[in-house]
Order: structure tokens, then sequence, then C-alpha cells
């Protein structure tokens, strides 16, 4: 990230250019480069407005690293190289995909202890015998639902953390969906989300879409300072302004997109959903005139990136008709198009099974193993596989005992799962005790803060460091 003081120019586009001690000066182009005006000019293209006393500009790219000179149009600006602010972008460096399963999804039925006396006492109904479940060892299976997820982990592309929570556990939806999401303490309420702070940290005069929500809300993970990152409506309402077309022909990139996120099955809904995806507010600075004028600008550019960026590849997998698999497909896609996205974020609702639970869970869980095992062949079959990581979180588990309704109600611990080439596979974490003397009020006892994967993720993936995000250090698990 360069920040230049540039001279006064004459309006219209300005051409920069920068001189690297590693190699010859290159005009930029407005896809190679992410420019930022202060005071805000007239967008964050190259466009130039006039002024008496030139103007601050920061460019942000990935080619900047050893610059030795900045030009403006012919006239050489003073400029320093910010070090603090990440130059990599998700064309070049490493990205985060996030996958929330909202509801609070039942950590026993999914990584299943079938081998446990205690499991098979606290639920005679609903529980997994040793000859249904996909077999990790001798002691633990994935549900039979889940045989996406069991491809990759045969093939070493997939890592489960075991007994997954925080202390003092929250059996709201709502505050513990926050507490996950802002990675505060239970008694502490936090105003601006883990990503966000994320992007305020280590982001600054980054692309709008350097972190992309594919939602009908923005996560309250998103909520920062900047106000950085965008929200991409549910896929079917979502809609690109038209462009010059015979009558009667939707726009090329509207029917790309359109065709990108059509069900194949013709329904989009959350299959047993009770809970949904749980969004959050997204905080922002400044004033609302210029919260408003920043974000429309932000959109006008992003949506243009977007829609070229989305017709560029075709996805190489087959996924699962459902809004998840939708998501994840355009993710892809995205990211094969070459979007500059660090984070990108998509979620699954339904998880909240207090009746009835085997059918909705095995179904939830089925589009679950074979969205995220398409998404995987995807990615490898564009060579960006070693470039992502994906993780998913669910806000609490499910209590140990089953209801009388065949069902589970809220609990505490759960396993999260972590999916890429680059990573640490297998069984994560310690699997928590079942005896009820360990039990805290009915629930499993955590035995991994999810900020320590949060912490892992950042340190050793984004490569930033976590502790002034997380707010202090957490021992780190060995992820990557």
């Amino acid at each position: 990230r360069i920040t230049a003081v540039a001279p006064a120019q004459s309006a219209g586009t300005v051409n920069v250019r920068i001189s690297t001690s590693s190699g010859p000066t290159a005009d930029t182009a407005a896809d190679d480069y992410t420019y930022v005006a202060t005071p805000t000019i007239s967008s964050l293209s190259p466009s130039w407005a006039p002024t008496s006393g030139g103007v601050s500009v920061v460019i942000q790219g990935a080619d900047l690293i050893g610059a030795s000179a900045v030009t403006f149009g012919g006239t050489a600006a003073s400029f320093t190289v910010d070090s603090a602010t990440q130059v990599t972008t998700g064309r070049d460096g490493t990205i985060l995909v996030v996958l929330q399963m909202a509801g609070g999804n039942d950590g026993l039925n999914t990584v299943v202890p079938f081998a446990n006396d205690f499991y098979r006492k606290a639920r005679p109904k609903i529980g997994l015998a040793g000859d249904q479940v996909l077999k990790l060892n001798d002691e633990l299976g994935l549900h039979p639902g889940l045989a996406g997820l069991k491809a990759l982990y045969d093939a070493g592309q997939l890592a489960v953390v075991q007994g997954v929570g925080y202390p003092n556990p929250n059996r709201s939806h709502f505050r513990s969906t926050e507490i996950w999401q802002t990675a505060s303490d239970p008694e502490r309420f936090e105003k601006y989300g883990w990503i966000g702070r994320y992007f305020d940290h280590a982001c600054a005069g980054c692309d709008p879409t350097v972190g992309v929500c594919v939602g009908g809300q923005m996560p309250q993970s998103f909520a920062s300072r900047s106000g950085r990152g965008i929200s991409l409506d549910n896929p079917q309402n979502y809609r690109f302004l038209p462009g010059r077309t015979k009558p009667g022909e939707l726009p090329l990139t509207e029917e790309t997109v359109r065709q990108l996120n059509r069900p194949e099955d013709g329904s989009s809904e959350n299959s047993g959903a009770t809970i949904g995806a749980i969004g959050g507010p997204v905080t922002h600075a400044g004033s609302a005139l210029d919260y408003v004028e920043r974000v429309a600008l932000d959109a006008e550019v992003s949506s243009g990136k977007i829609r070229a960026i989305s017709g560029r590849v075709q996805n190489q997998a087959s996924y699962p008709a459902s809004q998840l698999g939708n998501a994840l497909k355009l993710v892809a896609r995205l990211i094969g198009g070459g979007l500059p996205t660090r984070v990108f974020y998509v979620s699954q609702g339904g998880y909240d099974t207090h009746t009835n639970q085997t059918g909705n869970h095995e179904r939830l869980l089925r589009d679950l193993g074979g969205s995220i095992q398409a998404f995987v062949e995807d990615l490898q079959a564009q060579a960006n596989l070693e470039r992502v990581l994906l993780l998913t979180f669910s806000e609490f588990g499910r209590r140990v005992a089953e209801n009388a309704n065949q069902g589970t109600d809220h609990g505490a611990a759960a396993p999260m799962f972590l999916a890429g080439h680059r990573l640490k596979a297998g069984l994560l974490g310690t699997y928590p005790s079942l005896a009820p003397a360990d039990l805290f009020q009915g629930d499993l006892k955590f035995a991994v803060d999810f900020r320590s994967v949060y912490a892992s993720v950042l340190d050793d993936w984004l490569q930033t460091p976590g502790a002034p995000i997380l707010g202090r250090k957490f021992g780190p698990l060995a992820i990557v």
C-alpha cells in the first residue's frame, strides 16, 4: 500500500506510474489497483478532480512492494509505504470462506461418539449406531449424510476441531451468535465484528469487495469502523442494472448470474428452517450522509466488477440444488474470476432441531457435505484450492440428552469443520466427556475456545496479528 501526496492536476483521468527497484515502470490499470483519495474525489477508479494543492491518494495493489517512485500524469509525487496494511488481495493471496450453520447444530449427531455408552443412553431414539455412521476411527464417525465431508477427510482436505465453545455459554440464539460474530467474552458487548476489525486493522484502502457476504443481510461479524464489505442479496432477487440489449433479451451479465443462482430443482428455501441465518447491524463511522455517499459509490464500483467477473469462468463441479450450494457456486466463480476478496461469508439455516430432528438434520448435513465437497472440487479444477480455507461455525451445539419430541434443545460445545488443501487435516483437539459428572448443566464442556481458531486463521492464514483484532492473545490451534 502506497500513500502518495499527488500534485494538482486538471480534471479527467490521470495516469499513475509505479517504478519499482525490481522492475520497469508500468502504467496502472483500473482492474489492477484500488485508489482511495482524501478528500474523496469523484470515484474509486483513477479519475481525478481538480484541486489547488493536490490530494493524498492511497494506492492498493500487489505490485507495490519495493516501489521507488510514483508519478501522476508525468509529475513526481512524494510517497510512503504503509507496512501495517496488507498489500495482498484475494487475487494473489489467501482467502477465507466463513460458513454459518445457523440455529445451533447438533454436534453429537454430526461427529458421533457411537461407541460411547453415555451417548447411547442419552439418545435411545435419535442416536446413531456404529453401522450407520461414516467411521473416522473406532470411537467416532460422521453422520451418514456427510459423505461429502468424509471424502474430503479421507483425502486429507478436512480438519474436525472437536469440542469448540467458550466459557459461561449462552443458550440464546441471538446472544450466542453475537458472541461468535464479535469474538467477545460472554459478559461483554462488542460494537464491531471480528472480521470487521480485521478489515479495519489490515485492509485500509482495500477494494470495497474485500469482504463479500452472499445473503440477504450483512452479518454482524462484518461490522466495522470503515464499513467495508458488501452483501449480495438472496441470489434470485439480485439484479444487475441492464445494459443495451435487443428487445426481449436479458443483458448477458444478468442472465449469467440468474443461471448461476437458479436452483436446479426450482426451490431455494432452507429445508427444515426454524432459525435462519441470523445477521446483525453493521456499524459505521462518520455522518449518515458520508456513509450513504460512500456506500452508493462502492456499490457502483463493486456491482460493475462483480458482473464482469462472474462471467469469466464456469463452475466445474456439480453442486446440490440448494441455497447453500448456489451461494458456494457463486463464491467459486468470483474466486476463479479474480475478485480481490479476502473474506467470503455464506450461511445455511435450519439447525434449530427441537422436534423430529432425524430427517431434517440428515437433509441439512447432506446439503452441507455435498456443497462443501463440490466447492473444493471446483477450486481444485481452478488450481485455487491452495489459496482457500473454508471454516464452519454454529452458535452452539445441542444438549446431550434428546427431548420428548425426538429432537434436541440448546446446548453448548460442538465441532467446527475446516476444509482446504494447506491445513492440518484430521481430528484436532479432544472430544468432550459425556459422563454426567463432567457435564455443565447437561451440556458438553468446551475443550477449545473458538477464538483460538480465529487467532490461528488470522495469524497463520490471513497473515495478520490476531491479538489486536481479538482484544488479547489466544493460544493458537495449529490448523495450517
